[in-house]
């Protein structure tokens, strides 16, 4: 915003930040439907609180969106939308995407951009899938960064070009902590990024 329009403006932003322990548990635990009701109940306090548009800032949260986009009078600003939108853009039609389980194994990420986008979406092996997740649940929330993970992952990344892979989305927000750039043999598509930069977008519009 203050790139947008110059110094000394900000974004105005409503926050519910919530208690990861609690998502964790319940995410673990294959209780969505909790999740989907804590989620709305959420995102109607945030409209009810003056908030014309809603982010939620974790791509595997998103499982739920569409549900609480059906109980809204906003527009949820979807993240798997953000970056299927720049990688069409950069025209690419095959990527590779690294996240939780919950957002590689999950319909509701891959299929939103193949079926919407006509983007092909590539996930891991099953070994790798279980690896990166438990990297991102032991390591990267707690903000541990290792050079031995960082080699996995661009090993994977690499294992992801062999198959025809143009690009990598960095699908869960975590995940840039630990792989930029300039580190991958592939573009990246940092999710977080992109569905900031949409929202200001939209907001300034």
């Amino acid at each position: 915003v203050k790139k947008k329009l110059g110094s000394p403006h900000s974004a105005e932003i409503i926050m519910y930040s919530v208690d990861f322990a609690e998502i964790e548990r319940l995410q673990e635990a294959g209780e969505w439907d909790q999740l989907t009701k804590k989620m709305i109940e959420i995102a109607d306090k945030l409209e009810r609180a003056g908030a014309d548009m809603i982010l939620i800032c974790a791509n595997t949260m998103h499982q739920m969106a569409p549900k609480v986009q059906a109980e809204l009078g906003i527009p949820l600003l979807h993240i798997a939308d953000t970056a299927a939108e720049k990688i069409k853009a950069e025209g690419l039609k095959k990527v590779g995407l690294l996240g939780t389980k919950y957002t590689m194994e999950g319909d509701f990420y891959r299929k939103r951009i193949e079926e919407n986008y006509q983007i092909e979406v590539l996930i891991p092996e099953a070994e790798e899938r279980d690896y990166i997740h438990q990297a991102i649940y032991q390591e990267l929330v707690n903000g541990v960064l290792k050079d031995q993970t960082r080699e996995k992952f661009l090993r994977i990344i690499a294992g992801l070009k062999n198959q025809g892979a143009e690009g990598i989305i960095l699908g869960c927000t975590e995940i840039p902590l630990l792989i930029k750039e300039e580190d991958s043999s592939l573009p990246v598509f940092n999710t977080t990024e992109l569905h900031a930069k949409k929202a200001v977008k939209l907001a300034l519009k």
